[in-house]
């Protein structure tokens, strides 16, 4: 378009255009409602609703005259009750569609409405699928549906409709709403959700206290969340809330359950559907090798496989595929081989004409040649030497003609590439080929591919208590379970350490996995005879091209779990596009895995060849450390733009450590999280890794930037354990400022891990090392920790005066961003002294400067101190609002401490209101989310607050167990709470 003035459409005259009307719809699950299209019907007055509501609850049914004024008035209907009747027909026709409200019979009925048109309908419809979906096993699938019905409820139903049909209808409705609703959490408790259903179940039986299946859902879920006590307490609030309103025990259901977690039966684990196992196939005499008599697991993957092999022998009758062709990659030694030639085995009875087997030496120097395979394979098939033809053309030609009419299954092993692999296919229907590979066959048209991976860990312990017998590892079982993981759960690796051990009755299992602890000798611990970890690995580094094989070297360099391709570029110092090349054909070898897209992985031992390899063959030496100074690099520059782009105006960024190489840049602050969160694992890795003089400055300066792993919850133990291990090593290395610096980074990590002594001492070293010239702004941040710890500790004086110090610091230093926590801080401190006020005045103008940066995250925390300021001031309603407000910026930005935070003090403000069932849903929301994180002295505050909600809607056993395990947290931290909760366990205890 042009962008014009739109002209008129021209029409013809007498044209007539026609435009179809939009649908009726209409809702009884909430307000009896209805709708042409978007647009609003009135439904006239409460009578005229009823009628409505009587008329679409029959589904098309006619109700006569006498049916509707009894459900309209009951016993008690008006003197002009007919009269009244055909009043609200008449109306309701004129807002209708014609034909849609009918009179017959003497009543009326609504009939000729199109799918979806009944909200009702919708929800049964649903609750249907949702049945069929869990008769069917898929879960996840039947609870997205039931979800969907549950949805289509807007509040009670029939809301404000009078008769005593409509109350019947809403009886039936709401007891219908509450069993799929059972249903639902039922499933999320089969899928391990028990935790997230806690916090619903403790309302749902709040609003429903005599329903026992709620219960019995909600004890069901405290047990598995590991809270035990709670179950019982459920259960005893139960039976008591039951004798006392209905004089009855609790259903045979409920007893069987408590007695169950009494006993803590095994069988109240999360579910799980064991694997079907494929059915037997019977052996035959053929070309295969024999199968290992000790296979072990990999039963998916044998149940894939002989799925496709299956294929092939129906293709005749089913007019499937011409063949069926599977291709297994996977890295050396994790049981390619093993895995094809067990599978063969049991798919013979399918092939009746015959197995073929070759090992086509792929990953050796002189790969078998096409035809030097065919004509063995043609003899083998009854072909005589004479009849056999030179070229490999006429050789695969033969081959196929011989096949034809057969059904015969192929096993190619160890196959070099496509090439090698496309003129031994039979090509003909009722055979199959299997392929086993180090390269993917991604050009092998038709193939089913399969990645191999290494073995679970039940499958690895299996296999190794096969091989060196159950009796030696059922006594060390857990250094069986290190020996296995040493091996890196794959099959040759823990087939060469179990043959080992099994040759020396005098060695122990402890004594095994002691020799593979140290990662400098594993690979020469994992040989026996002449089989070989590392020889496998040779074969393979062995064919790679230089560029390969440096990429290859280099990146077996970094820690972590993974790399992502950005990482992988920096260490290589190659532009993306080249590296994505590089990595892509490494993957292919199956020297190098593909974890996600654009994430890379080595298996542990190969990451320990490739290492070996790099100390080895790496020309010049100092390539090595350059490679690991440039990741360094690449990860402090993104981090730096990650912390400037969620932290505006805080200086901290104008004061890192140079850097050579770039880091990333971001559109906006989601990319710039996502980027952090998906690089944490690796990120943390590699701190750990830079404790020497050169580069422990910048991963300090990293860590630092970094902080939002620790403060959103999601990776905090490992961060703590980073900036332990940074601190110790500047101690080590007698660098002052990256003492002084590594201090203020630990400081931070223990008080957002709860650790207020450790935090408070950290802090105090690094204001003790350092003059203020040396990190002015560790100072501040240093002076500012101190203040927080001596707040939560009570000792408000002195927090007062570490925080203005802090501030003068910080507003020495520029840094606005310092000078608003500081303030927000400082507010808390006038809130718990009895000073509202200023503590109101205080935490608005930090909010206001956060927001003149642009700071979202830490406006979110100013509104946090800010609605603790208002609630002291009496002014609950504008505390929940900025709470609220802050919760929003907290779960968007995926702040789960200060997330969980804020439902804590929402509870408390709820409880204060005397909203003890909204109280119980935030505080077990609240430790839902600090689940694991906060550290025990805020998960103490959040069980004294759910308690008090709990007492409040009649659930003392439940109360006092929160409260005895609150004071179990408190008595070990010597905390001054501890006296406000045994104040509240006395009335319970005296009762």
């Amino acid at each position: 378009m042009d962008g014009g003035p739109r002209v008129p459409e021209q029409r013809r005259p007498g044209s007539v255009t026609v435009t179809e009307p939009e649908a009726l719809r209409f809702g009884v699950l909430g307000p009896v409602r209805a709708w042409r299209g978007t647009e609003p019907l009135s439904t006239g007055s409460p009578q005229q609703r009823a009628l409505l509501a009587a008329l679409l609850l029959r589904a098309g049914r006619t109700a006569t005259a006498a049916e509707l004024i009894d459900a309209l008035w009951g016993d008690e209907p008006p003197s002009q009750a007919l009269a009244a009747v055909r009043t609200y027909a008449s109306r309701l026709r004129k807002i209708l569609d014609p034909g849609v409200l009918v009179s017959e019979s003497g009543g009326y009925a609504i009939r000729g409405l199109g799918e979806g048109a009944l909200d009702l309908a919708e929800a049964q419809e649903l609750a249907a699928q949702a049945e069929k979906a869990r008769a069917a096993g898929d879960l996840c699938r039947s609870r997205e549906l039931l979800n969907e019905a549950l949805g289509r409820w807007d509040g009670e139903p029939l809301a404000g409709v009078p008769g005593p049909y409509a109350e019947t209808q809403r009886v039936r409705l709401e007891e219908w709403r509450l069993g799929l609703l059972e249903s639902r959490l039922d499933m999320d408790l089969e899928q391990g959700c028990h935790a997230e259903a806690v916090s619903e179940l403790t309302a749902l039986t709040a609003a429903h206290p005599l329903r026992e299946r709620l219960r019995e859902l909600l004890m069901l879920a405290l047990y598995r969340s590991g809270r035990q006590a709670e179950a019982l307490a459920v259960y005893a609030d139960t039976r008591r809330l039951l004798s006392e309103e209905l004089g009855v025990d609790p259903r045979a259901g409920l007893r069987e359950l408590q007695q169950r977690i009494l006993q803590a039966d095994p069988a109240l684990a999360e579910p799980s559907s064991p694997a079907t196992e494929p059915a037997v196939v019977p052996v035959r005499p053929a070309q295969l090798p024999a199968s290992v008599p000790d296979f072990t697991g990999r039963s998916s993957f044998v149940a894939e496989l002989s799925e496709v092999l299956a294929s092939a022998s129906e293709s005749r009758d089913c007019g499937g595929r011409v063949m069926a062709v599977s291709a297994l990659a996977g890295i050396g030694g994790v049981g390619k081989t093993t895995l094809a030639v067990h599978v063969a085995h049991r798919a013979r009875g399918a092939f009746p004409d015959g197995q073929l087997y070759v090992d086509l030496q792929g990953a050796g120097p002189r790969p078998a040649e096409p035809e030097t395979v065919l004509g063995s394979f043609l003899r083998a098939l009854g072909t005589a030497d004479s009849a056999i033809p030179d070229s490999l053309e006429e050789r695969a030609a033969l081959y196929r003609s011989v096949l034809d009419g057969r059904r015969v299954l192929v096993l190619l092993d160890n196959a070099k590439d496509a090439a090698q692999v496309r003129p031994l296919l039979p090509g003909t229907e009722g055979c199959a080929a299997l392929v086993t590979s180090r390269v993917r066959m991604v050009d092998l048209a038709g193939a089913h591919l399969v990645d191999l991976d290494v073995m679970s860990p039940d499958e690895a312990l299996a296999l190794f208590t096969r091989i060196v017998g159950e009796e030696r590892v059922a006594a060390e079982r857990e250094a069986a379970l290190d020996v296995v993981a040493a091996c890196g759960f794959l099959p040759l690796a823990i087939r060469i350490a179990a043959s080992r051990l099994a040759a020396r009755r005098t060695w122990t299992v402890s004594v095994l996995a002691a020799k593979l602890a140290d990662e400098r000798r594993r690979l020469d611990e994992l040989q026996a005879g002449d089989l070989a970890v590392k020889a496998t690995f040779e074969l393979g580094y062995g064919q790679l091209e230089p560029a390969q094989a440096r990429a290859f070297r280099l990146l077996g360099l970094a820690d972590g779990p993974d790399i992502s391709l950005a990482a992988a570029a920096a260490v290589l110092d190659l532009p993306v596009e080249d590296t994505e090349d590089l990595l892509e054909s490494l993957v292919d070898t199956s020297l190098l895995e593909s974890a996600a897209p654009g994430r890379y992985r080595f298996h542990d031992l190969v990451r320990l060849y490739a290492r070996a390899c790099a100390e080895r063959d790496e020309q010049p030496p100092g390539e090595r450390e350059a490679a690991m100074s440039r990741l360094l690099d690449f990860y402090l520059g993104t981090a730096a733009q990650v912390y400037a782009m969620e932290r505006p105006g805080d200086r901290v960024v104008d004061h890192l450590q140079p850097t050579e190489y770039p880091g990333l840049r971001f559109e906006d602050r989601r990319h710039a999280q996502d980027w952090l969160y998906a690089e944490a694992v690796s990120l943390l890795a590699c701190v750990r890794q830079f404790t020497g003089p050169g580069t422990l400055p910048r991963a300090i300066d990293l860590l630092w930037t970094a902080v939002d792993l620790t403060e959103s919850g999601a990776n905090s133990r490992e961060y703590d354990a980073a900036a332990l291990a940074l601190r110790n090593a500047a101690r080590a290395c007698g660098d002052k400022r990256a003492q002084v610096r590594a201090a203020v980074v630990l400081a931070n990590a223990h008080q957002l891990s709860g650790r207020f002594t450790e935090a408070d001492e950290s802090a105090r070293e690094s204001l003790l090392l350092g003059d203020p010239s040396c990190d002015p702004l560790a100072r501040c941040w240093a002076a500012n920790i101190r203040g927080a710890m001596a707040f939560y500790q009570r000792r408000y004086a002195d927090a007062e005066e570490h925080l203005k110090q802090a501030l003068a610091d910080f507003r020495d230093c520029g840094d606005r961003a310092g000078e608003a926590s500081v303030l927000c801080n400082l507010s808390r401190i006038h809130v718990v002294t009895g000073r509202p006020q200023s503590a109101v005045e205080l935490a608005q103008q930090g909010v206001d400067m956060y927001e003149g940066l642009g700071h979202a995250v830490k406006t979110a925390n100013g509104r946090y101190a800010l609605g603790m300021a208002l609630t002291q001031n009496g002014l609950p309603a504008e505390a929940a609002e900025r709470l609220h407000e802050a919760l929003a910026v907290f779960r968007e930005s995926r702040q789960r401490l200060w997330e969980g935070m804020t439902l804590f003090r929402l509870a408390e403000l709820d409880l204060t209101a005397g909203r003890h069932a909204q109280a119980s849903v935030s505080a077990e929301a609240a430790l839902t989310v600090l689940r694991g994180i906060g550290g025990e002295w805020r998960r103490g505050n959040v069980l004294t607050v759910l308690g008090r909600a709990l007492a409040g809607i009649g659930q003392s056993g439940r109360a006092q167990v929160c409260w005895q395990e609150a004071l179990s947290i408190y008595e070990s931290l010597q905390s001054p709470e501890a006296e406000t909760v045994r104040a509240l366990l006395a009335p319970t205890a005296a009762a």
